[in-house]
C-alpha cells in the first residue's frame, strides 16, 4: 500500500520508511506526488492537533491516503510559559533554523547547570478517506527521557537539530556516539509500525477510532 507522508523533511521521511517497510507500506513524499506547497496554519496547542490539521489539509488537496506527524518537546521542571511543546522551533515569535535551535537549547541547558531532562511526545494522524481519520498520541510513540546538554556534538542531522545536544541518561553518551544495538534500544517500542498495522488490518480495537468529518 502507498501512503503519502505530509512533510518535506527528509530525515522524517527516512525514519518512517524504516519503520513501515516491513509492513509492505510504500511511503511517498510530497515531492513524489508533485503536491503543491500549502500554507498550513499549525496553530494547534498540542502535537495531535497539529498532526490532524496537516493531514486533513493535504488530504483535501490530494484526495489520496495521507498522514502527518507532529512532535512536542517537554522539559522537566520548566514552567509552562517556557515549554517548547508543539512549537519547538518557535521562540519569541520567530522560527529558528537548525543552528539557531541548537544555540537556543544549548543556552537553556547552560541556564540550568549544563543539562536538562526532556522527552518528546509524538503524534500521528492518518486520513484514508472522508470517513476514516485515525489519530494517536501515546507513550508507545513517545521518546524515552533524555538529557539536553550545553555542549553540542559536532555531528548534525538536518531537520533534527536537538539530536546534536541529546545524551542518553543511563550511559552519559551522546546518541550519535552509541553503537547500533544501543541506539535501537533507545528508540523504544515500534509504536508507529503498530499504529499502521492495526489501522490497515482493521485491528484498531477502538484504540485509534475513525472519525467522520
Amino acid at each position: 500500500m502507498k501512503l503519502i507522508y505530509g512533510t518535506t523533511n527528509k530525515a522524517k521521511i527516512d525514519f518512517m520508511k524504516k519503520h513501515t517497510e516491513p509492513l509492505g507500506i510504500e511511503i511517498l513524499s510530497l515531492s513524489d506526488v508533485n503536491a503543491p506547497k500549502l500554507e498550513i496554519d499549525e496553530s494547534g496547542k498540542t502535537p495531535i492537533e497539529n498532526a490532524k490539521i496537516k493531514a486533513l489539509a493535504y488530504y483535501r488537496e490530494l484526495r489520496q491516503p495521507v498522514f502527518s506527524c507532529d512532535s512536542g518537546l517537554y522539559i522537566d521542571g520548566l514552567d509552562n510559559a517556557r515549554q517548547p511543546g508543539a512549537h519547538v522551533r518557535s521562540v519569541g515569535g520567530r522560527e529558528l533554523n537548525d543552528e539557531e535551535a541548537i544555540a537556543y537549547f544549548s543556552s537553556l541547558a547552560t541556564e540550568f547547570g549544563g543539562s536538562i531532562t526532556a522527552r518528546y511526545q509524538h503524534a500521528i494522524c492518518l486520513v484514508l478517506d472522508d470517513a476514516q481519520v485515525y489519530e494517536h498520541m501515546g507513550d508507545d510513540i513517545a521518546s524515552e527521557r533524555f538529557l539536553i546538554v550545553a555542549k553540542p556534538h559536532k555531528k548534525r542531522n538536518e531537520g533534527f537539530p536537538i539530536d546534536s545536544l541529546s545524551v542518553d541518561i543511563k550511559s552519559g553518551k551522546y546518541y550519535y556516539d552509541m553503537d547500533d544495538r544501543t541506539k535501537k534500544l533507545a528508540e523504544g517500542d515500534d509504536g508507529f509500525a503498530t499504529f499502521f498495522k492495526r489501522v490497515l488490518q482493521g485491528e484498531t480495537r477502538n484504540k485509534y477510532p475513525a472519525n467522520g468529518r
